[in-house]
């Protein structure tokens, strides 16, 4: 009877208690979440038109800064931040898709092979998005506020790249949450609610991080916004569209 009721009182436990490990940090977490928002509100602030291009602009500030963050935070932050704990080898990731068909599928405490590259990928689209839109115009009367570094005919080729990027972009974020469903549905791997608690469950004993550095991400953060301000505000005027 004591047995049982040991055992009772711990299947009783939140699973939260038993047997949660933190994964991944709360900068990595915001800089993600932050990214997903800024590119939401790039796309809606786009398709509304020339009466929201200034808060476009901002959305750009603002993606351009997280990706700045993120770049720096894959070299100092913790473990699983890190892009040198996670990048793996074309070898890696095709044993890796083929359990996602065959079976024998392995829940890891990181990034998975294959969003080991889905996150380059995103990062370099997304950095190239913002960069090709501070030089770009809506070939209306707005500009980009590093538009006056380049000319008109450049601006314009500009804005047709940052337009087909946009493009690129949907396609690679639909196909970032289409995996993420398929994780969860058919390999039962919640890819998600770990992104937003930090924690993953049934993992290896010390599989988890100890240390955030809290202050190192606030620092490098405010860093990174400083040089995307500083850039703006000492580039020249931009031309006059209307003229």
């Amino acid at each position: 009877m004591a047995e049982q009721a040991r055992s009772t009182s711990t299947a009783a436990l939140p699973r939260d208690a038993a047997d949660r490990q933190l994964v991944w940090d709360l900068p990595l977490r915001v800089s993600h979440w932050g990214l997903a928002l800024g590119v939401t509100g790039s796309f809606v602030t786009h398709y509304i038109g020339t009466a929201a291009f200034r808060w476009d602009v901002w959305c750009g500030y603002s993606t351009l800064t997280l990706v700045g963050f993120r770049l720096v935070w894959g070299c100092i932050g913790p473990r699983f931040a890190r892009f040198v704990s996670f990048v793996s080898s074309p070898a890696a990731v095709i044993a890796h898709f083929r359990t996602l068909r065959g079976g024998g599928y392995r829940r890891a405490a990181g990034h998975t092979p294959l969003g080991v590259w889905m996150i380059l990928l995103l990062l370099a689209l997304l950095l190239a998005q913002a960069l090709t839109g501070r030089f770009a115009n809506d070939e209306i009367i707005n500009t980009g506020p590093l538009a006056g570094y380049v000319s008109h005919a450049t601006s314009n080729r500009i804005s047709a790249w940052h337009e087909y990027l946009s493009d690129v972009i949907l396609g690679a974020v639909a196909l970032h949450v289409a995996a993420a469903g398929y994780y969860r549905r058919v390999l039962g791997d919640d890819l998600v609610s770990p992104l937003i608690t930090g924690y993953k469950h049934d993992l290896p004993p010390g599989s988890g991080i100890g240390s955030q550095r809290l202050l190192i991400a606030l620092v490098t953060l405010l860093g990174a916004a400083a040089l995307v301000l500083w850039i703006v505000y000492t580039a020249p005027e931009p031309p006059d569209l209307m003229l």
